[in-house]
Formats: structure tokens, C-alpha cells, sequence
């Protein structure tokens, strides 16, 4: 029994349209897990400055400090203003349920800044 070329075309579709669905499904994922990973990451920030306070104390230069640490220890993606929008991320939506499966970071990103001056 040989397989003909027009199966195998089928075959060669057939695989393709799995890795693309899989690919896609991935990247899902992973922008779900970004995106609650840097709620997360707010909302430490917002703890340590208020210190079981209901209001921050400012005038600290946390900012700028944690982001030459975390920039050095971890790597691209800790700047100064990307920490200022994680903290409004958790600010904005402090249920964590209430965040988008569809919404990527760079557009919470965008919606964060343009609701208001950081």
C-alpha cells in the first residue's frame, strides 16, 4: 500500500496546524503567567511599602534601588517605570481574578498608562 502525494500534503497540513495551535496555546500561557506573575510582583511592592500601613510612606528611592538589583540579578525587563506599572497593576485590579486570560502584559501595560500619571 503506497500513500499517494495529495495524503501526504494532508499529512504535512495536518501536523503543521497542531504545532500552530500548540504554539498558540503556549503563548497563551505564558502571557497569563507573565502577567499574574508581575501582579504578584506589585503587590509585594505595595506590602513592603506600607508596611501593614493602609497608606505607602514616599520620598524612598525603592524604585530606582529595586530595579538595579533585580535588573542585575535577573536580568532585561525591571525597569524603573516597568516596576512602577506592576505596582499599578496590582493597584488597579487588587483581585487577582478579575485580570484578563486574553490580555497580554503589554496591553495592561498600555491601559495602565494612559488611566493615569506614574
Amino acid at each position: 500500500m503506497k500513500n499517494s502525494p495529495e495524503k501526504y500534503k494532508l499529512l504535512i497540513g495536518n501536523i503543521g496546524n497542531l504545532l500552530l495551535e500548540g504554539r498558540m496555546q503556549a503563548a497563551r500561557t505564558v502571557n497569563t503567567i507573565l502577567v499574574l506573575t508581575y501582579w504578584k510582583i506589585g503587590q509585594h511592592i505595595v506590602e513592603f511599602e506600607q508596611e501593614g500601613k493602609e497608606k505607602a510612606g514616599y520620598g524612598t528611592q525603592l524604585f530606582e534601588r529595586l530595579s538595579k538589583d533585580l535588573t542585575t540579578l535577573y536580568g532585561k525587563g525591571f525597569g524603573r517605570s516597568n516596576l512602577v506599572y506592576m505596582r499599578k497593576l496590582y493597584l488597579s485590579f487588587q483581585i487577582c481574578g478579575t485580570l484578563s486570560h486574553i490580555l497580554t502584559w503589554s496591553h495592561y501595560f498600555e491601559i495602565l498608562k494612559s488611566d493615569s500619571k506614574v
